[in-house]
């Protein structure tokens, strides 16, 4: 059993909530241990959202322990809800842990997140915490989908940020971007370096997208509460990737000092258990050669 006490449960926009947890001193779910539960999701803090729509549930990732899907279900059940689809961000373990409890309804991703979630299953079976059973995608595609829940239209876009098969909701009425790991504050995390340069275009293109709030699955709570960030938070994720390939935060500049001038704008705030974000960042760049 994985601990769901410290679970909020938050309404950042009519119709759209968000399941979070984390960022809570001096707690850990799973272990003293090092683990990704633990030592990733949870001390940076993460949420998975779902859109609601009359009996209808359109559920934004799976979280981070198969008790986190089931408390999010038993939420959505209480309202009203009995039909659920399941649409994943990416294929990291934090975002598909929980993929089981939904497996009675559709579960779509890129084309490219099934084909990850398959070539990593002995990974993620096998992983500290296991993921297990791995629920693999129902229904896949490849540039967009076009989807709706109670009548409200939301598309699925593809954004190679992060992680090559990256997808946000994009939910045009409200002008909302629910962006999964393509955004985060206070800084992304870079887990693909050979593909910095091209996250960075990416981020130029998302953008484009006339998005008045931001919701990531990477934020500040209280942020996230109270509607979500605005474009600025991806022109932050942006610049930052920016100064990391051309060389800048070499000298061992803190995390805190790097991005004291977006945190003074308030594009994004200050976490410090990013400073380690930063530093494998740093030692990820320097590494490739970038």
């Amino acid at each position: 059993m994985t601990d769901t006490s410290t679970l909020r449960i938050l309404e950042p926009a009519p119709g759209v909530f968000a399941y979070y947890d984390g960022r809570v001193p001096g707690v850990r779910l799973h272990s003293t241990a090092a683990n990704w539960l633990d030592d990733g999701a949870y001390s940076l803090g993460i949420a998975s959202y779902a859109i609601v729509g009359g009996d209808e549930a359109l559920v934004f990732d799976s979280h981070i322990s198969l008790d986190h899907a089931c408390a999010v279900r038993h939420h959505l059940e209480g309202l009203g809800v009995t039909r659920f689809t399941l649409v994943l961000s990416h294929w990291h373990d934090d975002h598909v842990a929980g993929n089981a409890v939904f497996a009675d309804g559709p579960i779509i991703a890129h084309r490219l997140t099934r084909e990850a979630l398959a070539a990593n299953r002995d990974k993620l079976e096998g992983g500290y915490p296991p993921i297990k059973p791995l629920v693999l995608p129902t229904d896949t595609f490849d540039d967009g989908l076009m989807l709706t829940v109670g009548g409200r239209s939301v598309e699925a876009m593809h954004f190679a940020i992060h992680s090559a098969d990256g997808v946000v909701l994009w939910l045009p009425d409200a002008e909302l971007l629910l962006a999964g790991d393509v955004v985060e504050d206070t800084v992304t995390y870079i887990s693909e370096v050979e593909h910095t340069t091209t996250h960075i275009a990416e981020l130029g293109r998302l953008a484009a997208l006339p998005a008045r709030r931001i919701l990531p699955a990477h934020g500040a709570p209280d942020r996230i509460a109270t509607g979500g960030y605005d474009g600025g938070l991806i022109t932050a994720n942006r610049d930052y990737l920016s100064r990391l390939v051309v060389g800048e935060g070499r000298d061992g500049t803190p995390l805190s000092a790097f991005v004291a001038g977006d945190v003074a704008s308030g594009r994004i705030g200050y976490f410090q258990p990013y400073e380690v974000v930063h530093a494998a960042n740093l030692k990820a760049v320097a590494a490739a050669g970038l």
